[in-house]
């Protein structure tokens, strides 16, 4: 059951990092900039690479918990 929950909340996480970061970098980042804007180049590419790999461990998890 916990293998199942955790898989789900990771898509979750990594679906909403892929969709939305703007929204990740405003509730996690913006706080902490002196200038307001976007999140640069880099820091969309490490949602995106984070957001990817929160989805794959999430699929294996649920693959797992399925297939076992």
């Amino acid at each position: 059951m916990k293998l199942l929950l955790g898989g789900l909340f990771l898509l979750g996480v990594g679906a909403f990092m892929l969709l939305a970061p703007e929204t990740v970098y405003d509730l996690t980042e913006s706080w902490k900039s002196d200038s307001p804007g976007s999140p640069s180049p880099l820091y969309r590419l490490n949602l995106t690479i984070g957001g990817i790999a929160c989805c794959a461990v999430g699929g294996l998890s649920l693959a797992v918990c399925f297939f076992s």
